[in-house]
């Protein structure tokens, strides 16, 4: 008889939430009223030892008299009176009574002699007349009690019947405000409901789940259309006023059942009033047997990898998660975005023009690091806390920061040419030569100075690590653990320039000719550096031709190296391939080329085209086209880019040309947002999606995006083919 009963309220669970199909078919969930409209209810002491209990039903609605019932620990042998309802014959409870427009109901029990007030658990469930019910209603109401006054009866507290226990206008405790239930959808799903009360809202992008259950995990949830709205916490998000089901799929290793935990992770807001920190439930959640996962998962409702190495921060492995990060680092090192630091790094070490040794080089590579790393991290917790608006790396790719830089490493290259002490006054050389020595090798100062500058100026890339760390903080409003994910990430990138440190050191040559060689030769990479740094800001023709320029010079100091006919060979040799390349680059500046390795494609008849995007820069730009391409039935593609983003220039340069990328694509309305200048509107414009800066592809389809197939960073050519034909597909 148990089990009978145990498996009528799982099947009557599943109708509640609306997952029989006929129901779920005929009924739009829109056209339902929110549980506390359809069952309005509050609460009132008529005496010290009797409180009115009241539901409001509206019709077409109805309350089960047999899910009624009450708790209090506070309210002495509290027993509920109800009156008698109407007869029903219930497919699941078989003969029950149901009450409809009103039910009003007495609670009787003794207060403590000197209790203001009691506290009651209200529990009660009831459907709607087509067919779909709500699950089980708890409310934890606190009631008013009527004083004493010399043991009569003094007349009931002013603020008059209390609904869920708040006096009107005050913020609803957390457990009112957002009621979350959790039952099995059949063996290979969960359905999770969201009740936020009338006047609040639940964020959908900062809601997580996760599944404490042997061989169980959790895939994306299938969350239904939101609402847009324009938050004043977050800016642009999308969220939920009204109750919402969303159906969270399974991923099993066996066919078993399983009782197990449901954590849910969320935030919300009170409408025009509180924002609630981030909160947390646990619901005990008994699966039923199902089918075993396929070892392939729909890589569409995947997580995106920054959602995932987010979520691995909030997970029970942190300590392996921050391992995780500073092998993710590692990887980064090797990357466009760090590489520009490994020539910066051995200029300051071969500054001085003396052998510095393993341990010199040890330690003045180290402060470069740290320096650097704590930079990175100090920019990464202010984008997770403040958004867009904070990207300092973002605000510090103007022309004229950029322009400063550059002029850097030409004093930096002057230095290293010997020029101060041949072209300046002696006064301005002074003091020109007491600023480069701070800069160069013997000083930790400047080395950490230059180390925390490069942090924000030589490499800005958006990486899924940084984007994942940024998340947590963002969502968990945790910046000391997702500051260390960030400072491990960015020591991980370190890593190999500390070992660069140590080689340089050790291998530099003592003083003499070798010495003054290395000097010059840091000269011109310094020199080069400064090109690269301008070329974000510069036209691509010039910045070729200053290519050109430099590589001219390169060969003209080549021609003039080498004592012994070997190396003087060598050293013409090396002038005459330098000499080659210099000239085809100003060649291919003055025929229109942009690429320094290949700067005599502008001359070929067929040139590989890049895909041509429409270019968006407000909100509002946005809305309107995913509003035609969703009329057309077109996927939509979103790219972020920026001209000082290095990883952009990749996929502009490595993925966009290739024709197989635009077959893919030919389908797509394709946008692209330039937020190079970082204004107020490419921030709202970020700040919508949460990120903190290119590059970024974004995939939507049915006006929505599909958040698992975002792509953060630089992809593969083949692998962007797969992911733009997962996005289109229906």
């Amino acid at each position: 008889m148990t089990m009978y009963f145990r498996r009528a309220a799982t099947a009557l669970l599943a109708l509640l939430m609306g997952t029989v199909s006929f129901a779920a078919n005929a009924v739009d969930e829109k056209d339902l009223l929110p549980v506390d409209q359809a069952f309005a209810f509050e609460a009132k002491a008529t005496s010290r030892d009797a409180i009115a209990l009241t539901w409001h039903v509206a019709p077409g609605y109805y309350l089960y008299r047999h899910r009624t019932k009450i708790q209090s620990a506070d309210f002495t042998g509290a027993a509920l009176q109800m009156p008698p309802g109407k007869h029903k014959r219930d497919e699941f409870f078989g003969d029950v009574e149901t009450y409809r427009t009103l039910l009003e109901a007495k609670v009787v029990g003794t207060p403590a002699p000197d209790a203001r007030s009691v506290t009651l658990k209200v529990m009660y469930q009831g459907c709607a007349d087509v067919g779909v019910c709500y699950p089980p209603q708890t409310r934890s109401v606190q009631v008013a009690l009527p004083s004493t006054v010399g043991g009569l009866l003094g007349a009931p507290a002013p603020a008059g019947p209390l609904q869920f226990g708040v006096a009107k206008g005050e913020p609803l405790p957390e457990t009112q405000a957002f009621h979350i239930e959790a039952i099995a959808n059949g063996g290979n799903a969960l359905l999770v409901r969201f009740a936020p009360a009338p006047g609040y809202y639940l964020y959908r992008d900062k809601t997580q789940l996760s599944f404490d259950g042997e061989g169980i995990s959790l895939r994306a949830p299938e969350w239904p259309p939101g609402k847009q709205h324009r938050d004043e916490h977050f800016g642009d998000v999308v969220v939920y006023f009204d109750p919402v089901d969303v159906n969270v799929p399974v991923q099993r290793s066996h066919a078993r059942a399983v009782d197990g935990t449901l954590r849910v992770t969320f935030q919300g807001c009170q409408d025009g009033g509180i924002c609630y920190p981030l909160m947390t439930r646990s619901l005990p959640v008994s699966l039923p047997a199902g089918e075993v996962s396929s070892a392939k998962v729909d890589d569409t409702s995947a997580l995106a990898e920054d959602q995932r190495l987010a979520q691995s921060l909030g997970g029970k492995h942190r300590a392996w998660a921050l391992v995780l990060f500073f092998a993710y680092g590692l990887g980064l090192a090797f990357t466009p975005c760090v590489l520009p630091m490994v020539p910066i790094l051995s200029g300051l070490i071969a500054g001085r023009g003396e052998r510095v040794g393993a341990w010199r080089g040890f330690s003045l590579s180290t402060v470069y690091v740290l320096a650097s790393a704590v930079v990175f991290t100090i920019a990464g917790i202010l984008a997770g806390l403040l958004g867009a608006a904070a990207n300092l790396q973002a605000w510090m790719q103007n022309v004229w920061v950029l322009s400063a830089f550059a002029l850097l490493f030409v004093v930096l290259s002057l230095s290293m040419f010997g020029l101060y002490e041949l072209q300046l006054p002696a006064a301005l050389r002074a003091r020109l030569g007491a600023a480069s020595d701070r800069q160069r090798g013997g000083s930790w100062v400047g080395v950490a100075a230059m180390g925390a500058l490069s942090a924000l100026i030589v490499g800005p890339c958006v990486a899924p690590p940084l984007m994942g760390a940024v998340l947590y903080i963002a969502q968990a409003r945790d910046p000391i653990f997702g500051g260390a994910a960030l400072f491990l990430l960015a020591l991980g990138m370190g890593a190999p320039l500390i070992a660069f440190g140590i080689a340089a050191g050790r291998g530099m040559p003592t003083s003499g000719p070798w010495m003054l060689a290395v000097q010059r030769v840091f000269g011109f990479v310094f020199l080069g550096l400064a090109i690269w740094m301008l070329s974000r800001v510069l036209p691509a023709a010039w910045t070729l031709a200053l290519w050109g320029l430099l590589a001219l010079g390169a060969a003209t100091w080549a021609f003039t190296l080498g004592s012994r006919p070997g190396s003087k060979m060598a050293a013409r040799f090396a002038g005459l391939v330098l000499a080659i390349v210099g000239a085809a680059q100003l060649l291919g500046a003055f025929a229109g080329s942009h690429d320094p390795l290949r700067p005599l494609a502008g001359l070929r008849a067929v040139r590989e085209e890049a895909i041509a995007f429409k270019r968006i820069k407000s909100v509002e730009d946005l809305d309107r086209e995913i509003a035609a391409a969703n009329a057309a039935g077109k996927p939509l593609m979103l790219d972020f880019y920026a001209d000082w983003c290095v990883s952009c220039k990749e996929m502009e340069k490595y993925v966009f040309t290739q024709p197989k990328v635009h077959a893919a694509l030919r389908d797509y309305v394709l946008l692209q947002a330039d937020v190079t200048a970082n204004d107020a509107q490419d921030q709202a414009l970020m700040q919508r999606f949460g990120i903190i800066g290119p590059p970024m592809s974004l995939f939507f389809r049915d006006g929505e995006e599909r958040r698992g197939l975002r792509l953060t960073g630089f992809e593969e050519a083949d692998k962007f083919v797969e992911r733009a034909q997962r996005g289109a597909a229906p």
